[in-house]
């Protein structure tokens, strides 16, 4: 067995209705994206196609790779039997990425999903399902708008403009429930619709947490008065459609702190409810109030170019191949790393550190975002200093630097004079992205302040930073360069959450 060789599986396109050609065959885009960010990474691997269950079992009790990257989503007609990819993964011994086969059983029966849900304290919108040869008139009483979907389908499968009934009455849900049962030969769900805005969060599990990116909002202002706000199929994938033409995704989503923080708290509990692993989407819907509630969670969604989570990873100032690389980390692959490296390293590999361009503002609140240590009144704290910093440029009281690797935003660090004071400096940010670190991104954005701020004439630097467990990589930085604790105020941010207080002096530089 190769230990760090990886098998990227999926399914063989073809084995749906026709109606469906265009997301069945999706999934080509995704193994080819993951296999050019494979070899990126230079990881060795090699692509197989299965049709059915059996085909499964054949195809991994010969492979010699260690790891495998499911991608499979449908066996012929049947999503159920694809659930099952990772408890035969198991079974032969081989490391699989993304969900579980028992959260992936529950997360695609959608009635089941909102059952637990529910339970565990997630808001979903009310519903009843409807199976075949079991419509009653009680099952048809609703009074408010509802949607009509299969219980068990995928991307967006099964749903369109017709789906929405503004109006219910007993012969039209009839008509819509028959529809599914006749075109699916599956139980009908019955859900209310929330006629307000629509929000995608995707969750990135890695070192040990989960990190959320930036939501992402889908932009319905291009809709006619009485069309249905939903995304359907032809909003998914037929690109001729005025649906897809007219459902751009905005993200970050233009929405306040505290409702993202309601949005961001919402998805981590449905990914915990569902016991989601390595990455997951989150839609949901937002009422009038501004309260979220979940209508669909999407363990192993699509990652294809196009699609809302490789968006969403792009928003957080993640790479494609970071992505896969957190992957293989997750399941124990051993792949090539890039150590710590000298300064001379550095330049050669492209990490450079430059005043911040208004264009870098977008990928460092993401990648603020995404560090998951913030608090949501500290996000905005940083969106007005960045903001300043941009407005004013280097004449202005906050000094902005961005740290640029391979191409990508990479972190991020903003000094200023303290008033008051002759040649002291505050440090106010400094932040790396969770995908770069140990590669010396926190000590090239250092050295460049430091150096900054002695030809300001700058003699102590200040530091203030909270002595909560993870901060504690922060804290081991700057004492790596020669920055000193020189006080501690206990309980200054919160119970248990001390300041404390570095300093470094400049003059014995």
């Amino acid at each position: 067995m190769e230990d760090n060789a990886v098998l990227i599986l999926h399914n063989e396109p073809g084995g749906c209705a026709a109606e469906h050609a265009e997301s069945d065959a999706g999934v080509l885009d995704e193994a080819a994206h993951v296999a050019a960010a494979l070899a990126e990474l230079g990881v060795p691997f090699r692509v197989a196609s299965v049709r059915a269950l059996r085909d499964v079992g054949r195809t991994l009790a010969a492979a010699r790779e260690a790891c495998v990257i499911n991608l499979v989503e449908s066996l012929g007609t049947s999503a159920a039997e694809a659930c099952l990819v990772p408890a035969v993964c198991a079974a032969l011994g081989k490391a699989c990425t993304g969900s579980g086969t028992p959260c992936l059983l529950m997360a695609l029966d959608k009635f089941q999903t909102k059952c637990a849900l529910r339970a565990a304290g997630v808001p979903v919108p009310g519903g009843v399902v409807i199976p075949p040869g079991c419509i009653t008139a009680r099952s048809l009483a609703a009074t408010k708008p509802v949607i009509v979907k299969p219980v068990c389908a995928d991307a967006s499968e099964g749903i369109d403009a017709g789906s929405v009934v503004m109006q219910p009455d007993p012969d039209t849900l009839r008509e819509r429930v028959l529809r599914i049962h006749d075109r699916f030969h599956q139980p009908a769900l019955a859900e209310r619709y929330l006629d307000g805005r629509e929000f995608n969060v995707s969750v990135l599990e890695m070192d040990g947490g989960l990190t959320v990116l930036p939501p992402a909002e889908i932009d319905f202002t291009a809709f006619p008065a009485g069309k249905a706000r939903i995304v359907d199929y032809r909003a998914k994938w037929r690109e001729d459609s005025f649906e897809f033409a007219n459902t751009p995704r905005r993200i970050p989503a233009d929405i306040g702190v505290a409702a993202a923080e309601r949005l961001r708290a919402t998805a981590v509990a449905a990914w915990k409810c569902l016991g989601c692993r390595d990455y997951a989407r989150i839609d949901m819907r937002m009422n009038s109030a501004g309260k979220p509630f979940v209508v669909e969670v999407n363990p192993n969604p699509d990652v294809s170019p196009g699609a809302g989570f490789a968006a969403a990873l792009q928003a957080g100032g993640l790479g494609f191949a970071d992505f896969v690389g957190i992957l293989l980390k997750n399941a124990g692959v051993p792949f090539p790393r890039t150590q710590r490296p000298t300064n001379a390293e550095r330049k050669e590999a492209g990490l450079q550190v430059r005043r911040t361009l208004a264009p870098d503002r977008d990928a460092i609140l993401g990648m603020i975002g995404a560090a998951g240590v913030f608090r949501p009144y500290e996000l905005d704290v940083a969106r007005e200093v960045l903001d300043d910093a941009l407005a004013a440029g280097e004449h202005g009281h906050y000094q902005s630097y961005t740290a640029v690797l391979d191409g990508r935003t990479a972190g991020w660090i903003c000094f200023g004079p303290t008033p008051c004071t002759t040649g002291t400096f505050d440090l106010y940010w400094l932040a790396v992205h969770p995908a770069c670190r140990a590669r010396g991104v926190g000590t090239a954005l250092l050295s460049r302040a430091e150096t900054d701020i002695r030809a300001r004439s700058g003699r102590l630097i200040v530091v203030e930073t909270s002595s909560r467990e993870d901060y504690e990589p922060a804290r081991r930085l700057y004492e790596r360069h020669g920055y000193t604790m020189a006080a501690r105020l206990a309980g200054f941010y919160g119970e248990g959450d001390d300041k404390l207080v570095y300093l470094k002096d400049q003059t014995s530089q």
